[in-house]
C-alpha cells in the first residue's frame, strides 16, 4: 500500500479553493473533505455555492449533504466525520485534502476538543430550568466564567446548554473543566496547509458574480422552499444569502439592495476568514490560486 498523504486547503469564501482541491484530487488519487458550515445539509445548494455532481468531475467528496436543515451539529460532527473519512483513505488507498471555508473546524482537528462529561437526567432538568430565560443563565455563567462566556452570545442557548451542563455535571466552570481535561489533537502528524491569498478588491468582484449568479440560479426560490419547509428557526436560515433574501421577501429590501446586502455581508465575511486564518494557523504555505496551484501539482509528480 502506498503511503497515506493528507493537506488541507483554506482561504475565504469565493476564493476557488474548490476548483483546486479538485484539480488537485484527480492529480493525487484523493477524496476531498469538505469543512463548510453550510455544504454540510441537503437541500441548502444555491447559498452554500457547494460544487454540484458535474463540477465534482467524479471525486468523491465527503462532508456534503450529510445534514437536514433542521437537524443540528457541531465541531464534534466534523471530528467524527474526518475520523471516518480517514478510515475510508485508508482501506480505499486514497489520500485525503481537507477544504476549509469552515476553518474553525480545521483548527479543531489539529488541536482536538476535550471529551464532555456524560449529563445525567438530574443536571438535564437543572440545565432546563435555567434555560427558560437564557439572557439570565448567560449572566450567571459570565460572573462564574467570564473569559469563556465572553465569545457566546446572550442569545445563543445551545452553547449556552453545554456550558450549564458541565457546570451542574462536574461543579467545575467550563475553563475549569477543560484545563483539567485539555483537548487531544485528532490529526497529530504535521499537515501541510495551503492558503489562497487575493487583493481585496479583487476578491469583492468575485464576491460580485458569485452573487450575482445565485440570484439568477434561482436563490430566492430556493430560500423560499426552506423557509416553508423548515421556518426560520434553524441556526442556517440565519446564514448570509438567507438572512437577507428573507428581509427581501418580508418587503424590507428592493432586489438591488438584495444583492448589495449579500455582496457587502459576504466581504465581511471574507475578511473575518482571512483575520481567522492568519492568527490561527503557523507554517503556512500561502499564495495565489495560480502560485499554489503550480506548487501543488508540482508536489503531485
Amino acid at each position: 500500500m502506498k503511503s497515506f498523504k493528507q493537506l488541507a486547503i483554506i482561504g475565504s469564501t469565493a476564493s476557488g479553493k474548490t476548483s483546486l482541491s479538485i484539480e488537485l484530487a484527480k492529480h493525487t488519487d484523493a477524496y476531498i473533505l469538505s469543512l463548510d458550515s453550510l455544504s454540510i445539509y441537503k437541500e441548502i445548494d444555491i447559498v452554500s455555492a457547494k460544487p454540484t455532481e458535474k463540477e465534482r468531475e467524479g471525486i468523491k467528496h465527503f462532508g456534503i449533504n450529510l445534514l437536514y436543515p433542521n437537524e443540528n451539529f457541531d465541531v464534534k460532527t466534523f471530528i467524527d466525520l474526518y475520523q471516518k473519512v480517514y478510515k475510508q483513505c485508508l482501506k480505499d488507498n486514497k489520500n485525503l485534502i481537507i477544504v476549509g471555508g469552515t476553518s474553525f473546524y480545521l483548527k479543531m482537528l489539529i488541536d482536538g476538543i476535550s471529551q464532555v462529561p456524560k449529563i445525567s437526567k438530574k443536571s438535564m432538568i437543572k440545565t432546563q430550568e435555567k434555560l427558560k430565560n437564557t439572557k439570565h443563565a448567560h449572566m450567571i455563567l459570565s460572573r462564574l466564567d467570564s473569559i469563556y462566556m465572553s465569545n457566546i452570545s446572550p442569545n445563543d442557548s445551545y452553547r449556552i446548554e453545554k456550558a450549564l451542563n458541565i457546570y451542574f455535571e462536574t461543579g467545575f466552570t467550563p475553563t475549569q473543566y477543560f484545563g483539567k481535561f485539555p483537548p487531544i489533537p485528532i490529526i497529530s502528524e504535521k499537515l501541510p496547509i495551503y492558503q489562497i491569498e487575493w487583493d481585496r478588491e479583487l476578491l469583492r468582484k468575485r464576491i460580485s458574480l458569485r452573487t450575482e449568479i445565485m440570484l439568477s440560479s434561482g436563490l430566492i426560490d430556493e430560500v423560499c422552499t426552506l423557509e416553508q419547509k423548515y421556518g426560520r428557526k434553524p441556526n442556517c436560515m440565519k446564514s448570509i444569502g438567507i438572512k437577507e433574501t428573507l428581509a427581501y421577501l418580508d418587503g424590507g429590501y428592493n432586489k438591488t439592495m438584495l444583492i448589495e446586502k449579500i455582496m457587502t455581508n459576504t466581504a465581511r465575511l471574507a475578511k473575518r476568514q482571512e483575520t481567522f486564518n492568519n492568527s490561527q494557523f503557523k507554517s503556512v504555505i500561502k499564495g495565489s490560486v495560480e502560485e499554489l496551484r503550480k506548487i501543488l501539482l508540482q508536489k503531485s509528480r
